[in-house]
């Protein structure tokens, strides 16, 4: 009777942290969407210049571009959870992404956007407690035609993608080194921006004794942008592994504003995503997810 009463209190303390943190993610999405209609600028009135406004819009539907013309440092933050065997781990990854474009000639870019994750996580398999620190890098290189958007044409790019093993604990990432072909083709018609990014990775050296990797990824986006700067966007992240043959889906849905913090351009985004698909001891249910994107002046 002790036990059964002991394992009665483990699982609703469980269930009680995991609504708690439920509702603190929620309660962070509301914060958020509150934070930037404060700071949203006024409707002016008709007739009153809007360049600024229509700058702003402008940079925020680029934003929605993964290899537009710009210098950006995208940190997103995410939560899951019902991960593992019992469904009572939980997982917050914070990619810090760096978007670095560089002209190789009058005709071409190459676009370097690299993704560092720092993960903190806990009770992701039974008895190994909780862990913190760098995840595996990845690193992908697009050449891309510096061609125009605006009068509704194909933007695209292609190249490698390679995995960098930069895990600081097991756990915590796959002991693997890969690479693979990345690609990503895009177009915007007016405010709309719909496009998709694709890779797939294969391992080709690391830890003998550790899963080799064989991963497609692909990401189906769309994005609307109002003339105020405000974006909403929906897309997946869908992961498919070829040794276990089980496909990872979350479908999100996000919304941000474009706001300026002295002459700092930055993009704050609040999303909510739901796990259509995942293995057996993937996340479960809902995920949470804030974003805020800094846009770099180019050097001169």
């Amino acid at each position: 009777m002790k036990k059964e009463k002991a394992m009665m209190n483990t699982v609703k303390s469980i269930r009680l942290k995991s609504s708690r943190v439920t509702w603190y993610g929620m309660g962070a999405v509301v914060f958020f969407v509150a934070v930037c209609l404060m700071l949203a600028p006024p409707v002016m009135a008709e007739g009153t210049p809007q360049t600024a406004q229509d700058e702003d819009a402008e940079l925020a539907q680029k934003l929605t571009n993964p290899i537009a013309d710009l210098i950006t440092i995208p940190v997103q933050m995410s939560y899951d959870s019902d991960i593992g065997p019992a469904d009572d781990g939980w997982k917050l990854q914070t990619n810090i992404q760096p978007v670095i474009p560089l002209q190789l000639n009058p005709d071409w870019n190459l676009i370097t956007r690299t993704i560092l994750p720092v993960i903190y996580q806990d009770d992701i398999l039974p008895g190994t407690g909780s862990q913190f620190g760098l995840g595996d890098t990845s690193v992908s290189l697009f050449f891309s035609p510096q061609s125009s958007l605006s009068a509704g044409g194909v933007l695209w790019g292609i190249g490698p993608i390679c995995l960098l093993p930069t895990a600081t604990d097991d756990l915590l990432g796959t002991k693997k080194w890969g690479a693979g072909p990345a690609g990503i083709v895009l177009t915007a018609r007016g405010p709309w921006t719909i496009g998709m990014l694709a890779n797939h990775v294969w391992s080709f050296a690391g830890d003998s004794e550790r899963d080799d990797i064989s991963n497609t990824f692909l990401q189906p986006f769309v994005a609307y942008t109002g003339p105020s700067a405000w974006t909403i966007s929906v897309q997946t992240e869908s992961t498919y592994n070829w040794k276990t043959e089980n496909w990872s889906v979350p479908i999100n849905i996000a919304v941000a504003k474009l706001v300026r913090f002295g002459i700092l351009p930055v993009s704050l985004q609040a999303g909510v995503g739901y796990w259509a698909e995942s293995p057996d001891a993937g996340p479960e249910g809902l995920r949470y997810r804030l974003q805020a994107n800094f846009v770099l002046p180019k050097p001169k």
